[in-house]
């Protein structure tokens, strides 16, 4: 879905992203790869991105995933149902996005208390420092260890 919630990133946090970095240098899991996922306006088509993101991770016979959006509001319909899409197909899943201080989803399910904030912000609101609004490398980690609680909780680690 993205990685920030702004365009604050420098090109060096997409060409060395801290998850991929985490994700495929962890031996005990078999990274695959990234989906990339728009977010429509549309309500339907919301829900349809959501179901073709799980669909491809079913078929990839994935374990678990995690799921990243880089905005909040109306793009939590997107990733709230991508979350519900993915888990009821049998994949562990955990997101991660900016939350900070609205630290409530403008819509929620069983899945969306499985996210990990990547605000930096004390006063928990995206700032104006390029980086700050982005995914570190201690965010990555936090997501890997995140992951693999729930692949285990649910039996797939």
């Amino acid at each position: 879905m993205g990685i920030g919630p702004s365009t604050k990133e420098t090109s060096k946090h997409y060409f060395q992203d801290p998850l991929i970095d985490v994700f495929a240098n962890d031996p005990e899991i078999d990274f695959r790869g990234v989906v990339v996922v728009g977010t429509p306006q549309d309500n339907r088509m919301k829900h349809l991105v959501g179901q073709r993101a799980a669909v491809w991770l079913k078929a990839m016979a994935c374990d678990g995933a995690v799921i990243s959006a880089d905005g909040w509001g109306n793009s939590d319909v997107d990733f709230a149902n991508t979350m519900e899409q993915v888990g009821d197909r049998g994949i562990s899943i955990i997101g991660i996005k900016f939350i900070g201080k609205q630290a409530k989803f403008v819509v929620e399910n069983k899945y969306t208390n499985q996210v990990l904030d990547m605000n930096k912000s004390v006063a928990g609101i995206e700032t104006e420092i390029v980086g700050e609004n982005a995914v570190d490398r201690i965010d990555a980690i936090k997501a890997l260890a995140a992951i693999k609680l729930v692949m285990r909780k649910d039996k797939k680690f």
